[in-house]
């Protein structure tokens, strides 16, 4: 049952089909079109019907076998798929035959898909959405923010073919790559993926394809920081071969035509005519109406103003005399015959010619011929450099009669490709000037060409001559728009890099530029009235003026003085000898040494100038032309001590970051500041390179600068660009905070230590237009000896950048390596008491510390000592065996005492009482073996002391003592007393 009905389904479904198929018309050519199926392993293919819409029409043409998918058509020719043969393309259209190509972008071709993304990580609040490439008409154009905007294009190819395109690739802010993934994803070798900056031309691009699927990629990022407009990357004539066939012919765009069937190509109307698309002949324009070349419409002509013409002047004729000349701007566009129109001036005015520039003289013809080699002029005759001398060649243009034959004037624009006129500047005696282009958007470039450079051979010291060129021209502009001036160096007129620009109205003004290598050998001055877009000579009184140029030590230049040289023995054939390193060419001719400690001025002419004093603390190279300091430094401090630093570990090159900055998209980007502090000869030098784009350009100094931005693409993850150097020469190194001009006040960074930081003075002789002394630097070296990081670096606080004008920069850098060395006078001895006999003694620094390295802390002394119970015991044990001595000492004493007071009583009892009469002693003294114990005396009962001090009071006139004695009668009477008693 169940079966049953969904047999009755199926067959209400089909029958409802065939119901609405019966209702729908039959199928016209129309409502659909042919395609081939995808080739087989025998490389047939069949031809399948299309509808264009479905469920509009039935009856499909039946699929029948398709050509073998080797075929394809030549140029100017389609395949007819009802056919499928070859035919020519009709007049008014064109055939690339085995491609396919882009011209027109009025709307995005289909096929193309673009999309803007957000690959900077750090700044998520950024809508990238509409970040996408533009079309512009002619061309597409990319995004100028942060985003990252892609342009896609899917192609498969039957054969291996090619892509080309034309690009214009202005700024150096945008990241632009271009590459190709095949089947397997595999993309472009990375080498061949940056696109080169093409400053003022388009440049044309093309890459080999491979057989099978292609996707073409076009990306760019935008790196500005600045906040100021970016030019974008645009994109024009894309061609793709390799597709085997096209089905269709492509129209002519309007302002092109082909006027015969089989083209490959449409070919630009001249100027005066134009064409609609699809076009077969070219229309003149109506008068009173004007058109450019490649128009699609004719424009109304605006009445002629004094903008719409130029003077100039004629060379000079055999009488000295130039003939002042009107022409009008071409192709003419203004009308001269409607009311308020201004007419030509007259022309044939003569006048006299102004002098030949330096260097080169009149002829008989009155025109001006450079000098042979050896030879000098001002601007009329030529001189021979006499002997001792040698020319100082180069180029000085001064007077513009002529344009010279190494200067060349080009106009470009940008929009629609180079101009019809023929020159930008001309001449006008005093100045060399700008004139009118086609449009205001236009680039009024001057280029001039230079073979290389060779210094003099008296200023030749070795590679370390940090100046091999100069050059240095005197402009004005006057504008009412918002003019650009720029000033580019670089290898040719296409690949250079912008060194300065102004803009607005400037006044008369110098500008020297310093050329370091002899790479650059192209200069060009471009001028642009505005950058809006604008199809009237709205601006045309807008105008850039040149007034002298000069450029030094060019090859095959010419000479307007000569330089006096050392007069000595030389090889032959040489007239000028060069001195010897450290010595100067006087004015007689002789060469003279420079003081000690000094180096040459470099091209400095002048005696009294020609040598230049180092600075303190730092000495001169071997070649005489560059101060350097080896890192050491000693330093008197107010109170007569006397510091040693050691700077050698800071020499190597360091880098830091300044604080993260935002633009205005949330774009993280920082300043790189990359140093070499100091170093001998050899030193390491401090790099910055700009790797956004092809062109690496690289600068190398004591102090650089470059702006990083984290990148999540090109397998970087910092891209640096927009190098420039800060210091390029060492001034000096002293511990005061002013140096030759330049101040480092203590307010900048304040300090609470007593230590004087130490600053190192640098200087850069690249001027700019705010810089016009160059720029300066000072690195302050603060001692803290708690940073155990090698650096830390810090900026100005009021100062976030680095510098508060622009032209002097000033860092901090603590660490413990700027402390001075450690010596004696920085730790102290701390002495132990003596325990169980020994005693320490025990080393410790200063504190607060404020050295590093030096002198090491001593080790710790041991020493072996005798504690205070070891002296007192001592003490009294002397003490005690001294007053028993003494005791002994005065006991023998008194006994001898004694025993003399009993013999002088013994004499005095023997004289028989008679006075002054004395027996005749038996001995002179008391004989030895004389019984001590019969010697008795009667004294007075006396204590010992109170006898001992009678003695001297009892001392008689005649010097002897006198003892006191009983009388015989006594000595009787206490005899009998003792014999009672006994």
């Amino acid at each position: 049952m169940q079966r049953g009905l969904i047999h009755l389904s199926h067959l209400f479904l089909w029958l409802l089909i065939g119901q609405s198929s019966a209702e729908l018309p039959m199928c016209k050519e129309s409502d659909y079109h042919f395609e081939y199926t995808e080739c087989d392993v025998l490389g047939s293919r069949w031809r399948v019907a299309i509808p264009n819409k479905a469920d509009t029409c039935t009856g499909l043409p039946d699929p029948v076998k398709g050509t073998q998918c080797t075929f394809s058509c030549s140029e100017g020719e389609f395949l007819d798929m009802q056919k499928q043969q070859c035919q020519k393309c009709a007049a008014g259209t064109y055939s690339l035959g085995t491609g396919v190509a882009f011209e027109e972008w009025d709307s995005l071709p289909s096929g193309f898909v673009t999309h803007g993304v957000n690959t900077n990580s750090r700044a998520l609040h950024a809508d990238c959405s509409n970040s996408t490439w533009t079309p512009k008409g002619d061309h597409i154009a990319s995004n100028t923010n942060e985003c990252t905007s892609t342009l896609s294009y899917a192609v498969s190819l039957k054969k291996p073919g090619v892509v080309s395109f034309e690009y214009f690739y202005p700024e150096n802010s945008i990241y632009f790559e271009f590459f190709v993934q095949n089947d397997q994803c595999q993309s472009t070798e990375s080498a061949n993926r940056w696109m080169k900056i093409s400053e003022s031309k388009w440049s044309k691009y093309e890459v080999e394809l491979s057989t099978g699927n292609n996707v073409l990629y076009w990306r760019t990022t935008t790196y500005t920081v600045q906040g100021s407009a970016v030019k974008p990357v645009m994109l024009r004539n894309i061609g793709i071969s390799g597709v085997s066939y096209t089905s269709e012919c492509f129209h002519c765009k309007p302002g092109t035509h082909s006027a015969k069937t089989g083209s490959a190509h449409c070919i630009p109307c001249p100027a005066g005519t134009y064409s609609n698309k699809g076009a077969t002949v070219c229309h003149e324009c109506e008068s009173g109406k004007y058109s450019e070349a490649g128009s699609g419409s004719c424009k109304p002509r605006p009445p002629c103003t004094n903008s719409d013409y130029f003077y100039t002047h004629t060379p000079c004729d055999s009488n000295g005399k130039t003939q002042l000349m009107y022409k009008w701007n071409e192709p003419k566009i203004c009308n001269e015959t409607v009311k308020g129109a201004v007419k030509l001036p007259a022309s044939g005015n003569k006048q006299t010619c102004p002098p030949c520039n330096p260097g080169f003289f009149v002829t008989n013809s009155s025109s001006c011929e450079p000098c042979d080699k050896g030879f000098y002029s001002t601007g009329a005759a030529c001189t021979k450099c006499p002997a001792g001398t040698e020319p100082v060649v180069g180029f000085e243009y001064k007077w513009w009669n002529t344009m010279p034959k190494n200067m060349q004037s080009t106009i470009f624009r940008r929009e629609f490709g180079n101009s019809e006129h023929s020159t930008a500047w001309e001449v006008a005696g005093e100045y060399v000037y700008t004139i009118s282009g086609d449009r205001d958007t236009d680039y009024m470039m001057l280029t001039l060409s230079v073979p290389g450079y060779r210094l003099p051979q008296s200023m030749v010291r070795d590679s370390q001559t940090t100046e091999m060129s100069r050059i240095t021209f005197v402009f004005e502009t006057r504008c009412t728009a918002n003019c650009k001036f720029y000033f580019l160096a670089g290898y040719n007129q296409w690949n250079n890099d912008v060194v300065e620009h102004w803009t607005g109205s400037t006044s008369k003004q110098s500008y020297s530029y310093l050329i370091q290598s002899n790479s650059t050998a192209s200069f060009t001055w471009t001028f642009q009235r505005t950058e809006e877009f604008s199809v009237e000579r709205k601006y045309s009184a807008d105008v850039a003026k040149i007034y002298s140029i000069h450029i030094t030590n060019v090859i095959g230049g010419v000479a307007s003085h000569c330089r006096r040289c050392a007069l000595s023995s030389a090889k032959a054939g040489s007239a000028c000898v060069p001195c010897p390193a450290g010595h100067y060419i006087s004015l007689t001719g002789v060469c003279k040494s420079c003081p000690p400690n000094t180096i040459i001025r470099p091209y400095q002419p002048v005696e009294e100038d020609a040598c230049v004093q180092c600075g303190p603390n730092t000495q001169r190279n071997k070649a005489y032309t560059a101060c350097l300091s080896d890192c050491t430094l000693d330093v008197q401090t107010r109170g007569g001590v006397l510091l040693h630093y050691d700077f050698t570990p800071l020499a190597n090159m360091t880098g830091f970051h300044g604080s993260p900055r935002f633009t205005g998209r949330g774009l993280k980007y920082f300043q790189r500041f990359n140093f070499g502090l100091c170093g001998k000869e050899g030193r390491v030098l401090a790099t910055c390179v700009d790797n956004v784009t092809e062109s690496g350009k690289e600068v190398k100094g004591y102090i650089c600068q470059s702006t990083v931005v984290p990148s999540d693409i090109r397998s970087q993850t910092m891209v640096s660009s927009q190098p420039f150097i800060i210091g390029d020469s060492l001034i000096g190194v002293t511990t005061d905070t002013t140096l030759s001009g330049i101040s480092s006040p203590n307010q900048l960074f304040p300090s609470g230590s007593g230590l004087p930081d130490v600053i190192f003075y640098y200087k850069s002789s690249e001027t700019t237009q705010a810089c016009k002394q160059g720029r300066s630097a000072t690195i302050r070296l603060r001692c803290n000896p708690t940073v155990t990081a090698k650096d830390l670096i810090t900026l100005p606080s009021n100062c976030s950048e680095g510098t508060c004008d622009g032209c002097t920069f000033h860092f901090l850098w603590e660490s413990q390596h700027a402390c001075p060395l450690c010596t004696k006078n920085h730790y102290r001895e701390i002495v132990s008491a003596c325990i169980q006999g020994i005693q320490r003694t025990t080393y410790v620094w200063q504190q607060p510390l404020q050295c590093y390295g030096g002198e090491s802390l001593p080790a710790q002394k041991v020493n072996a000592c005798v504690t205070l119970d070891f002296w007192l015991k001592l003490g009294v044990s002397t003490g005690t065996i001294a007053a028993v001595l003494l005791i002994s000492l005065i006991c023998y004493f008194w006994k001898k005492t004694r025993k003399l007071e009993y013999k002088y009583s013994k004499l005095m009892m023997n004289s028989g009482g008679k006075e002054c009469e004395l027996p005749t002693a038996d001995s002179c003294a008391i004989m030895e073996g004389e019984d001590a114990e019969d010697d008795v005396m009667f004294l007075t009962k006396k204590s010992f002391f109170s006898k001992m001090k009678s003695f001297p009071r009892e001392r008689t006139s005649d010097g002897f003592d006198s003892v006191p004695l009983k009388s015989s009668s006594s000595h009787q009477q206490q005899e009998e007393e003792d014999s009672d008693d006994a």
